[in-house]
């Protein structure tokens, strides 16, 4: 049965390099996130949203744009998605850009410390987001969340949540990847992420990606969903701020979000990097509620466990 649902929006684009993902949880809204899941018998109640500092949309200093803002909204972050775990509910962050994923991620990995839970991370995505100060061609730190949860990045942010690395990279199951930068792509292959990108996609087809990204899973499992909106082909999704060819249809991502609901083991959920800016008539976001719908039992027929 699935825990009562907590929306916490988190309005800002503090770790990307183009403006308007901070009025993404506002679209969701707009698009009818809650009463479209209090419509499947969820209860649902919507937290309003975090306060941070501003964006000050400055250059990178020491490889990083923003760092102190970005501490400062992740700890933000993480306050509020490990308060809602705490209270036994199950936390829906809208972003914001994907940086804020150290801050839920973190959360995530605090709570199943304290509670003896498996973690497992499914990061649907057209980018690795593993890049370092050293590695990066921006500084934006919505590219490098992921190498941040395994320890790879400045105190202020591998620390947040108190242990450092958050989490092994052997938890992450990456989806849908398409878009990784040079050096990036080397410190990807040194920490053995397991990546499903669109190639394997392509190959092996989205029904055996995701049994395998689902694969090894038991009852003590905490499922973690981080869904970047680029991860979907921007031919029916234009609002993101990253958009990259080739990625996953309709259909496809809809089978992705039909069978994590099947496991019955999602317990916390990211929907990240929409940008209203730069969508048509909220079209992305009514595609992103339509999934996350999915994702929380909807479907064509009813189904056989």
């Amino acid at each position: 049965m699935t825990p009562p649902l907590r929306l916490i929006g988190a309005p800002t684009d503090i770790g990307a390099g183009t403006r308007g993902a901070g009025m993404g949880p506002e679209a969701l809204r707009v698009a009818g996130l809650q009463p479209k899941l209090q419509n499947r018998g969820l209860t649902v109640t919507d937290h309003g949203n975090l306060s941070g500092p501003a964006n000050p949309w400055q250059a990178p200093v020491g490889g990083y744009r923003h760092l102190a803002e970005v501490a400062s909204w992740n700890r933000s972050v993480h306050e509020a998605v490990y308060a809602a775990l705490q209270a036994g509910e199950l936390p829906l962050l809208m972003g914001g850009d994907h940086c804020l994923a150290i801050g839920s991620i973190s959360a995530v990995a605090r709570h199943c410390r304290q509670t003896g839970k498996q973690l497992r991370v499914l990061w649907f995505d057209a980018h690795a987001d593993f890049n370092t100060d050293s590695l990066t061609p921006t500084g934006n730190t919505h590219g490098m969340p992921v190498a941040v949860l395994c320890g790879h990045g400045p105190a202020e942010l591998t620390c947040i949540g108190g242990v450092s690395p958050a989490i092994a990279s052997s938890v992450v199951r990456q989806i849908g990847i398409r878009s990784v930068d040079d050096g990036e792509r080397q410190l990807v292959s040194q920490s053995a992420l397991e990546v499903f990108d669109m190639r394997y996609i392509d190959e092996m087809g989205m029904r055996h990606t995701m049994q395998a990204a689902l694969a090894g899973m038991d009852d003590n499992t905490h499922l973690h969903v981080s869904f970047d909106v680029d991860f979907l082909d921007a031919g029916f999704a234009p609002g993101v701020g990253t958009a990259v060819k080739g990625g996953p249809t309709y259909r496809e991502a809809q089978l992705c979000m039909e069978m994590i609901a099947d496991t019955g083991r999602m317990a916390s959920l990211d929907v990240m990097e929409l940008n209203p800016a730069l969508d048509v008539r909220n079209a992305t976001a009514e595609v992103a509620v339509e999934l996350m719908e999915s994702l929380f039992g909807k479907s064509t027929l009813m189904r056989r466990a």
